[in-house]
Parts: C-alpha cells; sequence; structure tokens
C-alpha cells in the first residue's frame, strides 16, 4: 500500500456523507473504500468491526479503529491537532472513543443533525469565491481610507496642519535608532506635505491593483505598511479604533491572497484554512469584546438597557435616521439594547460552530452593521465588520452570485507541504498570543511580565489590537462653538462641515467618509481642553488664518484676514421633539454652558505641535 485506507461501512448513509467531507479535508493522501468492497482482503479484521466503527489501515501495516482511526487519517490532510491530543493530552483519548461510540450506535439521530447543522451534503467548505469578494471589499475600504484622510491631510498633520507630521518626527530624533521602531513610517525617508500626500495617493493606486487581482499579496502588504506609515504619524486624528481593525485586517489579508504577481483564476490555489481560521478569529473578538466592554465597565445606562435612549443624540456624528430613532419609545430602545447585546456577546459563540450555525450568525452580525451604519457615520467600519463575516460563509453560499474558476488547488510536494505547514503553525500561534494578551486586558486581567512584554513590543504596528466602543455612554452632548472677533465684542462663529453646530441644519449622512477634525471636536468636548494639544493648536492655525486647516471647515467668516481673538463656547445640545421640530424647523435645542477654555490670541498663543 502507497497510502493509507480508510474502510467504512458502505450501507451507512451517514458514514458515506462523511467520508465525502474527509475525502476533501485529505487532499487525496488517504484512500477510501466501503468494507463490502474490500474487506475480504483483510480476513483478520472481523466483518462486525466494520460496522463498528471505521478502520485505517496505514502503509506499515498499523491498523487503528473508531476516533484514534479518523484523528490519523486526518493527520495526512494538515490536521494533526486530534492525532496529538489523543496521544498526549490524558484523558482525551477515551473522552473521544466514549462519543464515537455514541454517534456510532445512532447513525439515524446524527444524520438528522448532521443534516440540521452542515447542509447535505456535508462537504468540508471552499472559500475561493469568498477570498475573491473579500480582498476586493477590502481593496474598496483601503481605497476609502486613503482617499479620505488625503483629502483633509494637510490641514490636519501638513506643515500648516494642526498637528505637523514633521514636527513630530523631528521631536522623536532625541530617541535614536529605537524611534524607527516605535514610530513605523516611511515619513522617516521625507515628511513633506508633497511626500505625505503621495503615500494616499499610492495607497488609492495600490488598492485598485489588489481589485484588479495584481500581485494582490505583495500590494496587500504595500497598503498595510502604507497605512501603517499614515496612523503612525496622525497622531489623534488617526488613532481610531477602525484604523487599528483595517491595519489587523489588511495584514492577515497578506496571508490569504493568492501567491503570483498575476494569480490565475484556473487552477489558483485554496485559501489556506488558518488563513481563513485568523479572521474569524479576528471577528469572533471585534464583536466579542464589544459586547464585554459594555458589560464590565459598569454603566448604569447599559445595565439598565437605557443606552440608547441617549445613543442616539449624543453620537460623535448623528445623522437624520438617528433623530427619527431617537423619538421611538423607550421599550423599544430597550429592546433594541436587548438585539445588540446578544449579537454582540452570543452570536461570536457560532463563528466557528457548523456551516448552518454560522450563516445564522453572518445575518445576525450583517443586520447590526447595517443598522450601525444607517443610524450614524462610523467612516469605512460597518463596511470593514461586514468583509470580516465574509469568511463565515463559503462558496456554496456565493455560487449563485459569482462563478465558480477553479474546483481543486494546486499540488505541492511533501517537502513543500510539511515546511509551509510549520510556518502555518507559527504565524498562527504568535497571532494568537499577540491578541490574546490585549484581549486579556479587557478582561480586567494581566499575564505574567514574560510573555506580555514581547507582545506589547510590538504594539507599534498596530496590528494586535483590543477592541470595543461606547464601554461608558455618554449621557449628554457639549458641542464646542468656535468663535472669532476683532474686538471682543462681535463673534463670528465658524461653522463645521459635519458637526452639530446650526441647530436648524439637518444632520448629515457622511460615512464612509470621516471628516476627522470634526470628530476630535466630539471627544474635546467631553474632556479639558489642557489634554488636548491639537485643539490649542486649532485655534492658533485659524488665528494665522492657515488655508489649510480653514479649508476643513464649512465656512471661514474672515476671509479678508484672520480674527485678532478666538474663543470657544460650549453649548449643551440635544434633540428637538417632533413638536419642537414642527414649530421651529430645527433638529436641535441648544443651551449655553460658558467658556471651553481662555480667549486665545496671537499675542499670547504658540504654536505647541508635538
Amino acid at each position: 500500500m502507497d497510502k493509507p485506507l480508510l474502510i467504512f461501512d458502505g450501507d451507512c448513509g451517514f458514514c458515506r456523507v462523511w467520508i465525502v467531507r474527509w475525502k476533501r479535508l485529505t487532499r487525496g493522501r488517504v484512500d477510501y473504500a466501503p468494507s463490502q468492497e474490500v474487506g475480504h482482503n483483510f480476513p483478520n479484521i472481523p466483518p462486525h468491526d466494520f460496522q463498528k466503527s471505521v478502520q485505517l489501515i496505514e502503509p506499515d501495516g498499523k491498523r487503528t479503529a473508531g476516533a484514534e482511526a479518523v484523528f490519523r487519517a486526518l493527520r495526512y490532510g494538515g490536521f494533526s491537532g486530534g492525532t496529538w491530543a489523543y496521544e498526549k493530552v490524558p484523558g482525551f483519548a477515551p473522552t473521544a472513543e466514549f462519543f464515537y461510540g455514541i454517534v456510532a450506535g445512532n447513525r439515524p439521530t446524527f444524520s438528522t443533525v448532521t443534516r440540521w447543522f452542515w447542509g447535505n451534503p456535508a462537504t468540508p467548505s471552499s472559500y475561493r469565491r469568498v477570498r475573491w469578494l473579500f480582498l476586493r471589499v477590502l481593496a474598496v475600504i483601503y481605497g476609502l481610507a486613503f482617499a479620505s484622510f488625503g483629502w483633509q491631510l494637510e490641514g490636519l498633520i501638513g506643515s500648516r496642519g494642526i498637528l505637523p507630521a514633521h514636527g513630530f518626527l523631528e521631536h522623536l530624533v532625541q530617541y535614536g535608532p529605537a524611534r524607527y521602531w516605535y514610530v513605523p513610517t516611511l515619513a522617516w525617508v521625507n515628511s513633506s506635505d508633497l511626500f505625505l500626500k503621495g503615500l494616499c495617493i499610492s495607497g488609492v493606486v495600490v488598492s485598485i491593483l489588489v481589485f484588479l487581482n495584481m500581485a494582490p499579496r505583495l500590494f496587500l502588504f504595500v497598503l498595510w505598511a502604507l497605512y501603517l506609515s499614515l496612523v503612525s504619524i496622525g497622531g489623534d486624528f488617526m488613532s481610531f479604533q477602525w484604523d487599528a481593525l483595517l491595519l489587523e485586517t489588511g495584514f492577515l489579508a497578506i496571508f490569504l491572497a493568492p501567491p503570483g504577481l498575476l494569480p490565475q483564476r484556473n487552477g489558483a490555489p485554496s485559501p489556506a484554512p488558518f488563513s481563513i481560521f485568523l479572521l474569524k478569529w479576528l471577528l469572533f473578538r471585534l464583536m466579542l469584546q464589544s459586547a464585554l466592554v459594555k458589560l464590565l465597565s459598569g454603566d448604569p445606562l447599559w445595565r439598565h438597557l437605557t443606552a440608547l435612549t441617549v445613543h442616539y443624540q449624543t453620537q460623535p456624528l448623528p445623522n437624520m435616521v438617528a433623530w427619527y430613532m431617537h423619538q421611538l419609545p423607550v421599550w423599544f430602545q430597550k429592546m433594541s439594547c436587548v438585539y445588540m447585546f446578544g449579537v454582540e456577546g452570543l452570536m461570536p459563540l457560532l463563528i466557528f460552530a457548523p456551516r448552518r450555525l454560522r450563516h445564522f450568525a453572518f445575518w445576525q452580525f450583517i443586520a447590526l452593521q447595517t443598522l450601525i451604519f444607517l443610524t450614524g457615520n462610523y467612516t469605512y467600519f460597518n463596511l470593514l465588520a461586514m468583509a470580516l463575516c465574509l469568511p463565515l460563509l463559503d462558496d456554496s453560499d456565493l455560487r449563485r452570485w459569482l462563478p465558480a474558476w477553479c474546483e481543486e488547488p494546486l499540488t505541492v510536494t511533501n517537502e513543500t507541504a510539511k515546511a509551509v505547514m510549520w510556518s502555518r503553525r507559527i504565524l498562527v500561534t504568535a497571532v494568537l498570543w499577540l491578541t490574546l494578551v490585549p484581549f486579556i486586558h479587557v478582561l480586567g486581567m494581566r499575564f505574567i511580565p514574560l510573555i506580555e512584554e514581547p507582545a506589547l513590543a510590538l504594539s507599534s504596528l498596530r496590528s494586535f489590537n483590543s477592541y470595543g466602543l461606547f464601554a461608558v455612554m455618554t449621557p449628554r452632548r457639549p458641542e464646542i462653538i468656535l468663535e472669532g472677533s476683532d474686538d471682543t465684542k462681535t463673534w463670528k462663529a465658524y461653522e463645521f462641515k459635519f458637526k452639530p453646530g446650526d441647530p436648524a441644519r439637518r444632520p448629515r449622512q457622511v460615512a464612509p467618509y470621516q471628516p476627522r477634525l470634526d470628530w476630535q471636536m466630539w471627544f474635546a468636548a467631553l474632556s479639558d481642553y489642557r489634554q488636548n494639544i491639537w485643539f490649542l493648536n486649532l485655534g492658533i492655525r485659524l488665528l494665522e488664518g492657515s488655508p489649510a486647516v480653514t479649508g476643513l471647515l464649512a465656512n471661514n467668516p474672515f476671509p479678508e484676514k484672520p480674527p485678532l481673538y478666538l474663543r470657544a463656547m460650549v453649548y449643551d445640545y440635544h434633540f428637538t421633539t417632533r413638536e419642537e421640530r414642527r414649530q421651529t424647523g430645527h433638529w436641535w435645542v441648544r443651551e449655553p454652558e460658558g467658556l471651553y477654555c481662555p480667549v486665545l490670541s496671537l499675542k499670547q498663543g504658540h504654536d505647541l505641535s508635538r
């Protein structure tokens, strides 16, 4: 015998279903045959044994049966974890054989269970179409992210922007060569406005190349490096969770992408199972941590399920739909909160479940992200979260929308397969370790320093993260209104493009574009101005009349020359009621609360940069 032979009961429909699945998993490295056809070749095996359990005959003559035979057969397909546990983990072998016996003794029942959970037939999932769609959606998201930031870059981190990248990098020179590790960015080569814009333009161009399937593995690495370069120098304006999520997703996508400069559709290798597993692991952490941070924060609004009674009006950039959602009764808001906890807290448990349970989780995740997208402006976050749900499907689910270009993976030699297998195991182990550290931190626990420190040392790559938005719900909405004056008596307001200002202006839908200054103004209003150096620099740039910064605003009330004085007034904003809107036409009601910071002028101001 050149290959192992797995013998099964050919009269058993349940056995035939799972043999089809195992054939796909072992990829031609194991032969399969019904006992009715080959049993006579093995007179030393009683016919009753064939009916009782599967029998594996290996080339060296070794014979195993039951759960051990299944594990050893799957080992030839690269799934060696079961065999290792069977041989090394105390108690695993008898437990596995016990459950194998229960299944073998109740095959009709478990045939029904198989159809319920896996479908019919219960073939292994393949992901060629899923990969094709996922990489193209990711390319679009990358393009949107680069274009969105590039449009604002000069006013945010340009030479006359709010937080100049050049000044930030100059400040880091004192840290010597270590600065290149702690701030990994191509801007060390050149930090001029033209070069930084070139990074964004390059990101858009490379995104198009990935979309066209040109050297996807290489160019996905380039996209990751380009975006990391911008996030590393973007300071407060590139510190959002979706920036980190895009970097982590983009990093994992490198291993999902097909190799080659121009991968051919016919004969392209299947995505390696480990790459799909890591994307599912990322989705698992993203969703579960989003629930955990709310539950563990102790916030009474989450505990009493009343968070959504204030969320729609206090979120950073509400849209028009949020106004209507805010008008709904309290019972509806509480039920919505229960649904959200159910999706974020329970559905992640189905991510690694059988196919039909994964499908159920997929549609719940998609529904939740769609609702969030429709009721708020969270840039490309919802699109990215939906993209991460795609590995919960498989090619059979996309067959009616995407064509089947290939059915079998390219073959590889055993030597190459073994080397690749070990490299993949090392990568999976490393990613699990690096992501478990921040995951455990979310739970309020700590590893021993020997385990934590290496993981923390890689945090500058921003590709192994923890997640969780709105751990504590904001119960009210303070809003900063900037005003300029030449005499401290007559004040003219600067209007932002998207954040609330004029109470009569309708909240707008702007996602997937992210006005990053508008977002940061929301955070500034929730804290002290002394904690926000960027805010003081914003004031200085407006007093200087910087065109790059005023270009980020909806209007400049001082087009001829900048004002002599600038003040920041804080107002308490809340949505109007239906009756108030009918009477006034306004979407907001606001009440003044005083100054956010002392009146600014260039006489006492100076560039704080970084």
